[in-house]
């Protein structure tokens, strides 16, 4: 699905625009934060005893179960195990002043999420699906799951919507096409970007730092900006639509 590339450099686009911002790791069987903010080395640390300090990445304050075990390591743990784990890191941390805190969710519809969406206020929840059906299956219960547990769903990321060749720079859609655009009209959200398929954003998460960071004036850094500014304007405004005519009476 490429979520936790979209939420790195959400996050880092939020930050560029003079945004305070932490991400949070909340996929923890398989965590992959620290790898792409280059920061897999790092350990976290108690100050007090009792709460840990984020890890500082390119400006971000983050934390994730990848600080506290090594790739060796598998995460064997049943769901409630996870669960506690997850909101242990999230209430225990020493959060500075935010204006985003980023949660990067796991895959599906399981307990991680609905852990997170019954204890803390989610303000909304970005989509992240390619175009191929059987992404778009998933996505769909992932919109459905925000709805019942009554998180807004601010709209979806098109993943992987096209594919550069490094080679020739020829532009071809290898998953399909038009996919989340029907979905977000189905559920009647919106389509709040499209992320092409090219080597080099590959490349930048294996170095540990993100396109966002490494090409500031590359193009996939202008969707990630884009992208980071439609969310924040969906966060700003969530209340009724202003009519257009205001009617007076007399009192």
């Amino acid at each position: 699905m490429g979520k936790s590339s979209t939420a790195v450099n959400l996050a880092l686009a939020l930050a560029a625009e003079g945004a305070k911002v932490g991400i949070l790791d909340a996929d923890i069987y398989g965590p992959s934060i620290p790898t792409m903010l280059g920061a897999e080395n790092q350990r976290p640390t108690s100050p007090d005893g009792t709460h840990m300090a984020p890890i500082m990445s390119h400006g971000l304050a983050t934390n994730s179960i990848g600080y506290l075990v090594t790739d060796d390591n598998a995460m064997v743990w049943r769901g409630p195990m996870a669960s506690k784990a997850l909101m242990q890191m999230l209430q225990e941390t020493l959060w500075p002043d935010l204006d985003y805190l980023v949660l990067d969710m796991p895959p599906g519809t399981g307990d991680i999420q609905l852990t997170l969406a019954q204890n803390i206020p989610v303000t909304g929840a970005v989509v992240v699906t390619t175009p191929q059906d059987i992404a778009l299956i998933d996505a769909k219960k992932g919109i459905v799951m925000f709805e019942k547990v009554e998180v807004p769903v601010l709209g979806i990321v098109e993943n992987m919507s096209m594919h550069i060749c490094s080679n020739c720079g020829h532009h071809e859609p290898i998953f399909g096409t038009g996919g989340a655009q029907k979905l977000a009209e189905q559920y009647r959200t919106q389509l709040l970007g499209q992320m092409p398929l090219h080597i080099s954003l590959r490349e930048d998460l294996d170095r540990g730092t993100p396109t966002v960071i490494s090409r500031p004036d590359s193009e996939f850094t202008a969707i990630y900006r884009e992208l980071a500014g439609r969310v924040a304007a969906q966060l700003y405004w969530q209340g009724e639509v202003i009519p257009g005519e205001i009617a007076f009476r007399a009192v």
